[in-house]
C-alpha cells in the first residue's frame, strides 16, 4: 500500500513524525485527566468505579474524532472508517476473542489456585459491575483505538511513503504505533519528577496493540480492532467479577 509520503522515509521525518504524535497523545491524556477531574461522581457513582474512566476516555473519544478530521481532509484518507474486508476483520475479531478468553480463564485460575485473587477498591454490586463493564464494551475501544490505531498508523503510513513490513505480517507503522500504545500505559509527572511502569502491563499492551494494528491494516477498518479492544476489556475484567462470586 502506497500513500504519499511526507519525508519519504527519510529517518529524521519518521522521528519527528514519531515525536510529534506521542506529543500530542500525551497531551490529550493529560488534558482528558484534568477535566475529568473537575467533575463531582458521587450522585452516580459513589464507589469512583466507572464514572471518571469514562469521561477520561469520551474526551480521548472527542479528541481522537477531531484530529481524524482534520487529517483526513489534509491526506484524503478515511482512517479506517469503513466496513472494509469483513471476512478478514471477523476472522481476527473471533480468533481473538477466543484467545482472550482462554488467556482470562488461565490466569485467574491462576490467582484462584496460588490464593491471589483479583481485589477490587469497590463493592461489586450492580451499579459497580454494569457501570464498569459497560464503560469497557462501550468505551475503551473506541477512545483508545481511533487515537493510539487508526491515527497514529495512517499519519505513519503516509510519513513512510509506502508500508514497511518487518515481516510477513508485522509493518514498521503498527509497531511505532504500539510502542506509542505502550508509552500512553507509563504514567509520569514532572513535580515532582517521577515515572511509574508496570512491565507485565507494557508488554501486554505491546503484544495487544501489534495484533490490534495488524488487524487494522489487513481489513482496512478501524471497527475490527475496535470490536477486539472493547471485547479484551470486557471478558477481562468480567471474568474476574465471575471468579470473584464463584469462589
Amino acid at each position: 500500500m502506497e500513500k504519499s509520503g511526507f519525508f519519504m522515509g527519510r529517518p529524521a521525518g519518521i522521528f519527528s513524525s514519531c515525536m510529534a504524535l506521542l506529543i500530542v497523545q500525551e497531551a490529550i491524556g493529560k488534558a482528558a485527566n484534568l477535566l475529568a477531574d473537575q467533575l463531582d461522581y458521587q450522585t452516580i457513582d459513589p464507589s469512583n468505579a466507572f464514572a471518571w474512566q469514562s469521561i477520561h476516555h469520551i474526551v480521548l473519544l472527542i479528541s481522537g474524532l477531531i484530529l481524524v478530521w482534520i487529517f483526513r481532509r489534509l491526506l484524503k484518507d478515511n482512517f479506517g472508517f469503513q466496513l472494509g474486508d469483513r471476512k478478514t476483520g471477523m476472522r481476527f475479531f473471533y480468533i481473538f476473542t477466543a484467545v482472550i478468553a482462554v488467556s482470562a480463564l488461565f490466569l485467574h485460575l491462576g490467582g484462584y489456585f496460588t490464593n491471589q485473587p483479583v481485589t477490587y477498591d469497590f463493592a461489586l454490586n450492580q451499579r459497580n459491575i454494569l457501570g464498569t463493564l459497560g464503560f469497557q464494551l462501550l468505551l475503551s475501544g473506541p477512545a483508545e483505538e481511533i487515537l493510539y490505531r487508526a491515527l497514529p498508523i495512517t499519519i505513519l503510513l503516509h510519513v513512510l511513503g509506502k508500508s514497511t513490513k518487518l515481516s510477513e505480517n508485522i509493518t514498521l507503522e503498527v509497531v511505532f504505533a504500539a510502542l506509542l500504545f505502550v508509552a500512553a500505559h507509563i504514567s509520569w509527572s514532572i513535580s515532582p519528577l517521577q515515572i511509574q511502569a508496570n512491565i507485565p502491563q507494557l508488554l501486554y499492551a505491546l503484544a495487544i496493540g501489534t495484533v490490534q494494528g495488524m488487524a487494522y491494516q489487513k481489513s482496512r477498518s478501524i471497527i475490527y480492532p475496535i470490536m477486539m479492544h472493547s471485547i479484551s476489556n470486557f471478558l477481562m475484567v468480567g471474568t474476574g467479577y465471575l471468579f470473584t462470586f464463584l469462589f
